[in-house]
C-alpha cells in the first residue's frame, strides 16, 4: 500500500510516499531556516505564507522521486495536531484538496505519532509495545507505545521542551537560529564538568520534566558575567549544559522502563539526534541490558516520511477524515480516539 504523506506543522513543508509504513520512496523537504534564523526563531505568519508557496512543487517532486502518479496514491496522510495553526492549514486544506479530487481516502496524523513513527523507517523489525523518549523543539515526553496506533504518556515537561531550551542557550552563548546543532558541535571540545548547573527536579512526579530553571541558571550565568567583564567559555557552557539534559533524560526514561517493565526504548525528534543524549542514552541501555532504537539522522527532525509511516497504520485502524478536518494546536497524544 502506497500512502503520501504531507507534513507542514512548523517551518517545514514536506512530502513523502511510503510502501506498507517502512518503506520510503521519496523524502522532499522545503526548509524554511535560513529565513527564520533571520529572526532568531520561526515567525508563524511567515511560515504559513511559505507553506503556501511551496506546498504544490514539494508534493509533486515528492511524486516524480517515488516514480509514481497520484493514480498510484492509496491514501493521503497528513499532520492537523499538533503544531502552529496557519502551517498546519495549509497542509490540511492542500491535503483534502488533494484527496477529494482524486478520490483517496484522507488519514489524519499526529505529529508526534510521527516522530515515534520514524523508528520504524530505521529500524524494520522494530514493534510495539516500547517505551519512547519523544524530544524536540516543542515536546518531551516518555511514552508508552501499547501498539501502532495507541499510546500513553507517562511523563512530560512542565514549561521548555528540551529543544527550545538547547535554542535559548544556544541564543545566549551567541548562536544562530537553530542553536541545537552548535551546542552539541562546540560540547564536543569543552569540558562538561566545568560548570556546576542545576539539575532539573520534578518533585510531584517521577517521569515529568522542568527545563526553565536549567535554561535561566545558563542565562544568569553568561550575564553575570559579561556584566563584569569576565570571559565565558561558550564551548565548556554548552558542555556542561548538554551533558545535564542528556543525563536528566535518560535517567528519567530509564527510571519509568524499569518501573513499566520495558526492555525496548526508543527515542524520536529532533534532539533524538544530538550526539550527547545519542550517547547517555546508549551507554545506559547498555549497561541495563536493554534494546535502544534511535532514527537515523534524516528522520530526526520534521519530516513527511514519519506522517506517511504513521498514516499507514492509522489507516489500517480504520482512521479517516472527510472535508471538516481542521487543524488543532495542542492535542496530547494518549487523547486521541483511534
Amino acid at each position: 500500500m502506497k500512502i503520501l504523506g504531507i507534513e507542514s506543522s512548523c517551518d517545514e513543508t514536506a512530502a513523502s510516499v511510503c510502501i506498507d509504513g517502512r518503506t520510503i520512496l521519496s523524502n522532499v523537504v522545503a526548509s524554511q531556516i535560513d529565513e527564520h534564523r533571520l529572526y532568531g526563531g520561526v515567525v508563524p505568519e511567515i511560515a504559513s505564507r511559505r507553506h503556501a508557496e511551496n506546498i504544490s512543487w514539494v508534493v509533486k517532486e515528492s511524486l516524480l522521486e517515488a516514480n509514481c502518479t497520484l493514480d498510484a496514491i492509496d491514501a493521503i496522510a497528513v499532520t492537523y495536531a499538533p503544531g502552529l495553526i496557519g502551517a498546519l492549514l495549509v497542509g490540511i486544506s492542500f491535503a483534502k484538496g488533494l484527496a477529494m479530487s482524486a478520490n483517496k481516502p484522507l488519514i489524519p496524523v499526529h505529529h508526534i505519532a510521527g516522530h515515534i513513527c520514524a523508528n520504524y523507517i530505521t529500524h524494520p523489525d522494530l514493534e510495539p509495545p516500547y517505551l519512547c523518549l519523544v524530544i524536540s523543539g516543542g515536546h518531551t515526553h516518555i511514552i508508552e507505545v501499547l501498539d501502532y496506533t495507541h499510546y500513553h504518556v507517562v511523563g512530560r515537561t512542565r514549561d521548555d521542551a528540551a529543544g527550545e531550551c538547547f535554542d535559548k542557550v544556544a541564543r545566549t552563548l551567541g548562536y544562530e537560529y537553530p542553536g541545537g546543532k552548535h551546542i552539541d558541535n562546540t560540547a564536543k571540545t569543552g569540558n562538561p564538568d566545568a560548570f556546576k548547573l542545576p539539575k532539573p527536579q520534578i518533585t510531584d512526579s517521577e517521569y515529568d520534566f522542568s527545563f526553565s530553571g536549567l535554561k535561566t541558571s545558563v542565562i544568569n550565568t553568561v550575564h553575570n558575567a559579561e556584566q563584569k567583564g569576565e570571559a565565558i567559555s561558550s564551548n565548556d557552557m554548552a558542555a556542561s549544559f548538554q551533558a545535564i539534559v542528556a543525563k536528566t533524560l535518560t535517567e528519567r526514561t530509564i527510571k519509568a522502563a524499569k518501573a513499566l517493565g520495558y526492555k525496548k526504548i526508543a527515542a524520536a525528534g529532533g534532539v533524538s539526534a544530538n550526539s550527547g543524549v545519542r550517547a547517555e542514552l546508549e551507554r545506559a541501555c547498555a549497561e541495563c541490558g536493554f534494546e535502544l532504537y534511535l532514527p537515523e539522522l534524516k528522520y530526526c527532525g520534521d519530516n513527511a516520511a514519519m506522517i506517511a509511516c504513521q498514516g499507514y497504520f492509522d489507516y489500517l485502524n480504520g482512521k479517516r477524515a472527510d472535508e471538516s478536518l481542521n487543524a488543532i494546536a495542542t492535542l496530547s497524544l494518549d487523547k486521541l480516539c483511534n
